[in-house]
Formats: structure tokens, C-alpha cells, sequence
């Protein structure tokens, strides 16, 4: 029997994973191999969650085409700066 394909988090989980890899790293008390496999599954999570956040903008766009809006705006954060 083959194994089952790893389950991606979903986006809510993937940025909590990240956040408690990002206050691993910067508390600095890693050997430098476990900090190596850390920053790489924080890379992958980070591909992951950017992949999910496009599907969903790519969803909205389309409802919006469908309810007759043409116009899709920039998301904004609530600083003003447009989202990344």
C-alpha cells in the first residue's frame, strides 16, 4: 500500500505554523540543522498559503464578474499599502 499524500493546512493553520517557526527561529537555541529544516518548512508553508490566498482572490473576481462588477479593486490592509 502506498502512503497518502501529506494534507496541505489550511490558510488559518498555515500562518500559525508559520508564526510559531518565525518565534523558534529568532529565539536562536537551534542547531543549525533543525534551524535549516525549520526555515525550509516555513518556506513551504509560506508557497502553500500564497497558492490558497490566489484560488480565493481568483474566486471573489470571478463571483464579482458574475453579479455584473467588471471592476475588481486592490485588497487594502488597513494601513492603506495594498495587500502582497
Amino acid at each position: 500500500m502506498g502512503q497518502k499524500p501529506k494534507k496541505e493546512p489550511s490558510f488559518e493553520e498555515g500562518l500559525e505554523q508559520l508564526e510559531q517557526i518565525v518565534k523558534q527561529l529568532e529565539d536562536g537555541d537551534l542547531p543549525l540543522e533543525e534551524s535549516i529544516e525549520l526555515f525550509e518548512k516555513g518556506v513551504k508553508l509560506s508557497d502553500s498559503s500564497r497558492k490558497q490566498l490566489e484560488q480565493a482572490e481568483a474566486k471573489v473576481e470571478i463571483l464579482l464578474k458574475k453579479e455584473g462588477k467588471v471592476e475588481a479593486a486592490p485588497f487594502e490592509l488597513d494601513d492603506g499599502e495594498p495587500g502582497a
